[in-house]
């Protein structure tokens, strides 16, 4: 039995079933599992969430709680490496929760086919919905005082967005 498939579900799959609850109880969310590896050196990285940010003390309790917990459920046959990490700035979005999180702040949108000969879109994250996003994109043209004039609402499928990430300042 293939360590990537017991049963039918991969080992990534049976790793988000264990540690989810578990995340949940502990008031986090789990974003993301990645299976990287095989044989002893394989790693387990989970990616953990929460409204306010994530800590590294939040990192040090999921390990704590999850890691054995993987174990009693045996996901993994042999030896591995388990990775608790935050999600970083910068990452995409993958969820609707991701579209969610970032209402009112400037998102950066690559996108499947261009619009108006864009293929690119940075503005405010206005509305986000199951099937359909709103951003304010600013129209390009300077106003008084060389500042950006008026923001014009552009509505996107989320089908038709390959990339969205927040717009990180530094």
């Amino acid at each position: 039995m293939s360590t990537h498939d017991r049963g039918a579900k991969t080992v990534a799959e049976r790793v988000e079933e264990v540690a989810s609850p578990i995340l949940w109880a502990l008031g986090l969310e789990l974003v993301e599992v990645e299976w990287i590896g095989q044989g002893p050196r394989s790693t387990v990285r989970i990616v953990i969430d929460k409204p306010a940010g994530v800590t590294i003390a939040d990192c040090e309790r999921a390990h704590r709680a999850v890691g054995p917990a993987l174990d009693v459920a045996d996901v993994v046959a042999h030896a591995y490496t388990l990775e608790v990490s935050s999600p970083g700035l910068d990452r995409p979005f993958k969820r609707l929760q991701d579209y969610q999180r970032a209402m009112g702040k400037e998102v950066s949108l690559k996108l499947r086919s261009p619009l108006n000969g864009r293929w690119r879109l940075v503005g405010l994250l206005e509305e986000v919905g199951e099937q359909e996003i709103c951003v304010a994109v600013a129209d390009g043209k300077k106003g008084l005082a060389g500042k950006p004039s008026e923001r014009q609402l552009v509505r996107l499928s989320r089908e038709s967005i390959a990339e969205a990430k927040l717009v990180v300042k530094i």
